[in-house]
């Protein structure tokens, strides 16, 4: 796992400038280069930049712990502007601007990346506050905005929680950051993992009676988490840290990237956080707390994650995912018997429901199901199976334990029974291999090899210098030109001597072209107004130096008489757009090829965005620069000539998908609303592409639908970064349903559940 969070921010703030402002006046600035901070009147709290873990280029906004009695390493950020809003450049900046916003702004795009949206409520000043929250006051008095009402995920003591509002775990790229805490009308607070499945609900004496209240949670300075009845002013449900009333300076809530909510204390004498309240006291029982793998402790007590799955893989799964897939398996089924091992499907999280049955029934209705792919029987005197009908399982494994689950395997070769013991593979191995006298066929048979190999290989030295020789007097056609990045520069000549005169085109405006030394190479024309020579030829050599599998390799440019090529790495298969508009080649495109292009895709973008030196960005996205090798792999091409934002280049993935999905290729929007309306009617397997003939993965194409649509969002503030679709791809990390992509309304300031909505929020 990445180092903590927390580290990296103290890191971030460390060296930076301090001064306290008793009042922030309209037009104050904080930039990221200058490294200063707004510190409250106390120093207890400061507001500046900071760092994302592994991300040294990207700048988030924060109120973290400031005291001088908590080492620099220890102090928490509290607050986020914009949840995970990021700037890019070391002159970015976050502002009160004169008309009364606070405006993070990146200077890199020239783009708002956000803003608290209160230009209309005549803000004269900001100030931070001594108990950490950031207000911003109109006559200086009257509090028309706090950092308090749009918590991210965290609660200080004395800040309220009202209904419908909620903490979002902070989103690392991690399993976790799916996992929220809600307030609801009902009067309990409720942890959820993807917002559809409850884990956790805290208690209330008013639900049992009823009664309709105004509750708000709040988190005491002694120590003390409550739901409040806001009307009478007393606690209807409570809970309380271990050094409840003792003497403690800073405490606060937290919802933790595990999905646990916990009370946090700071300890002097220690100098930890020491957390003295944890909502799921077993954490093995927070839901997917492990992901698609099973949760145990070990044996100093500590959670710990594992994949008993692997056992059957010739090669460990990363994702762990249940071996059994229905359409590969030929020679029948088997279920492989796990004791003390509960296990519960996570996409989709419904498992069903079998009551009043025996374990081998349980079983055998397993066996007997093509969805099936493992169950858990339980009987703590109610008998229950609980069927999976999804890869995608987590699970608690406990001597403690009565459950017993059942996984289905597949008895093809390939598949290695666990049950089986290493003997008795070895046994049969030998028994099948006895009568055939081995040495005496080596020997019959190594003369005859010996004399062929030494023939052929004197042939292919013949002809291989042959072809030496052939290739250096074609070469000398070429300009040895080189930059100094390694690229081959050539002339326009050049250009055309090597694609024949343009005569075999493999795309839009893409040609087959033969380098010296006979190396197949594609050749793409750029437009010559998108731009200007000094930029193309320094962007072709920034991105010569870039390596991914799933970025078509630059080999050299042509920048003369007005024109612009780029000579990439050859792709056998043409365009993608080649084979979405040509039906016979639309065929090669199975399901599988598809999503493994997709994800192929978000991999490179993934790359460009946050792997690289700096940001690239894409800018022109489309079915018609991505590439298809040999194996009909993906090879993304005119990458790092567009400046655009990372958003941008999310939205034209979230389009491109939807077209290699349906087999669609039509006018901008046309597509994206029509699958979303087939999708939110119930009607989501008729948008696939006809030529399939309904072989897909229905879950699959719920994910992939579902990551477009955040990714097309019209407010470009919804959309997810690469990362997180690469994980969702992956199935790794999973997603709400979205809300309509084309007509997204703006947030009002003052709803925090509204104005921190993301894909992972209802």
């Amino acid at each position: 796992m990445l180092r903590a969070l927390l580290l990296s921010l103290s890191l971030g703030f460390f060296c930076a400038f301090q001064f306290v402002v008793s009042d922030i006046q309209l037009g104050s600035r904080l930039v990221v280069g200058e490294s200063s901070l707004w510190v409250s009147k106390n120093g207890d709290f400061a507001l500046g930049f900071f760092n994302f873990p592994g991300l040294p280029n990207r700048f988030s906004i924060g109120i973290r712990f400031n005291s001088n009695s908590i080492p620099s390493d220890q102090r928490k950020v509290v607050w986020v502007a914009g949840a995970d809003a990021a700037v890019t450049d070391n002159s970015s900046y976050f502002e009160l601007t004169r008309n009364g916003e606070l405006v993070l702004f990146d200077s890199s795009l020239n783009v708002p990346v956000w803003n608290s949206k209160t230009n209309r409520f005549s803000v004269s000043s900001a100030l931070l506050r001594d108990d950490g929250n950031l207000v911003l006051l109109k006559d200086r008095e009257e509090i028309v905005w706090q950092s308090f009402d749009t918590p991210t995920d965290t609660l200080l003591p004395n800040q309220k929680l009202a209904a419908f509002k909620m903490l979002r775990a902070a989103r690392e790229i991690s399993r976790s950051s799916y996992y929220s805490l809600h307030l609801e009308d009902s009067g309990r607070l409720e942890l959820r993992w993807e917002s559809n499945v409850t884990f956790w609900l805290s208690g209330n004496e008013a639900v049992m009676s009823k009664k309709k209240m105004k509750i708000g949670a709040v988190l005491t300075s002694e120590g003390a988490l409550f739901l409040e009845d806001q009307d009478l002013i007393r606690p209807v449900w409570s809970a309380f840290g271990e050094d409840h009333n003792d003497t403690v300076k800073f405490r606060f809530l937290r919802l933790d990237r595990d999905g646990n909510l916990r009370m946090y204390s700071w300890k002097e004498d220690s100098g930890i956080w020491k957390p003295v309240w944890q909502a799921v006291e077993n954490q093995c029982r927070v839901f997917a707390t492990c992901g698609s793998q099973v949760c145990s402790f070990n044996n100093s007590g500590f959670p710990e994650c594992s994949c008993p799955f692997n056992t059957f893989a010739s090669v460990s799964d990363p994702k762990c995912l249940v071996p059994y897939q229905k359409p590969g398996c030929k020679s029948g089924f088997d279920m492989v018997k796990y004791k003390n091992l509960d296990l519960y499907g996570i996409y989709p999280a419904n498992d069903s429901v079998i009551s009043q049955t025996s374990s081998q029934r349980c079983k055998r209705m397993c066996l007997e199901n093509s969805a099936c792919t493992a169950v858990t029987y339980t009987n703590d005197g109610n008998a229950q199976c609980r069927m999976k009908l999804t890869r995608y399982i987590s699970g608690y494994s406990d001597p403690s334990l009565s459950s017993v689950s059942y996984v289905k395997t597949c008895l093809d070769p390939i598949a290695v029974d666990p049950n089986v013991p290493k003997g008795k593979e070895l046994e049969v191995a030998v028994t099948k291999s006895h009568n055939i006298c081995l040495p005496c066929l080596i020997g019959a048979t190594s003369t005859t090899l010996v004399l062929f190999l030494g023939f052929q290989l004197g042939i292919i030295v013949y002809i291989y210098r042959r072809k030496e020789k052939l290739a250096k007097k074609k070469a000398d056609r070429f300009s040895k030109a080189t930059n100094p990045k390694g690229l081959m520069v050539f002339s326009v000549d050049e250009i055309k001597a090597m694609t024949d005169n343009f005569d075999h085109s493999i795309g839009p405006q893409i040609f087959k072209g033969i380098m010296p030394e006979n190396e197949l190479v594609a050749v793409k024309e750029m437009e010559a107004t998108l731009i200007e020579e000094r930029k193309f030829r320094s962007s072709a050599s920034k991105i010569g130096t870039m390596h991914h599998k799933n970025l078509a390799k630059l080999e050299g440019y042509c920048c003369e008489l007005g024109r612009r090529f780029l000579v990439y790495e050859y792709a056998k298969n043409g365009s993608i757009l080649d084979h979405i508009v040509d039906p016979l080649r639309r065929k090669k495109l199975t399901w599988r090829k598809r999503t493994e292009t997709c994800l192929s895709v978000a991999k490179a973008l993934c790359y460009l965005h946050s792997e690289c030196r700096e940001f690239v960005s894409h800018g022109n996205l489309n079915c018609g620069n991505i590439l298809l090798g040999e194996e009909l792999e993906a090879k993304l091409t005119e990458y790092g000539f567009g400046l655009c934002a990372a958003d941008k280049d999310v939205e034209d993935f979230g389009k491109t998908v939807l077209t290699l999905i349906t087999g669609r290729y039509e006018p901008e929007g046309v597509v994206s609303e029509w699958v979303y309306r087939e999708w939110i009617e119930g009607r989501k397997e008729t948008v696939v592409d006809k030529i399939l003939e309904e072989d897909f993965d229905v879950e699959e194409l719920e994910r992939v639908l579902r990551i477009s649509f955040w990714c097309v969002q019209a407010d470009e503030r919804l959309r997810p970064s690469m990362g997180e679709v690469v994980k969702v791809l992956e199935g790794t990390l999973s997603v709400d349903p979205p809300p309509p992509p084309f007509a997204c309304a703006r947030s009002s300031p003052t709803n925090s559940s509204e104005s921190s909505q993301s894909l992972y929020e209802p």
